[in-house]
C-alpha cells in the first residue's frame, strides 16, 4: 500500500525530473489518453450488445 510519504516523494521526483513547465503538458497528454481509452471501451461495449 502506498502511503502519503511515498506519494510526496514521487511528486517531488517528478517535479525535479520534468520541471514545472513540462508538467501541464504531461497532464494534458495523460488526460487525452484516458479520454481515448474510455471512448474505445464505450465503443467496444456498444458493439457487444
Amino acid at each position: 500500500m502506498i502511503g502519503p510519504w511515498q506519494i510526496a516523494i514521487i511528486v517531488v521526483l517528478v517535479l525535479l525530473l520534468f520541471g514545472g513547465k513540462k508538467i501541464p503538458e504531461l497532464m494534458r497528454g495523460l488526460g487525452s489518453g484516458i479520454k481515448e481509452f474510455k471512448d474505445a471501451s464505450k465503443e467496444e461495449n456498444e458493439e457487444k450488445k
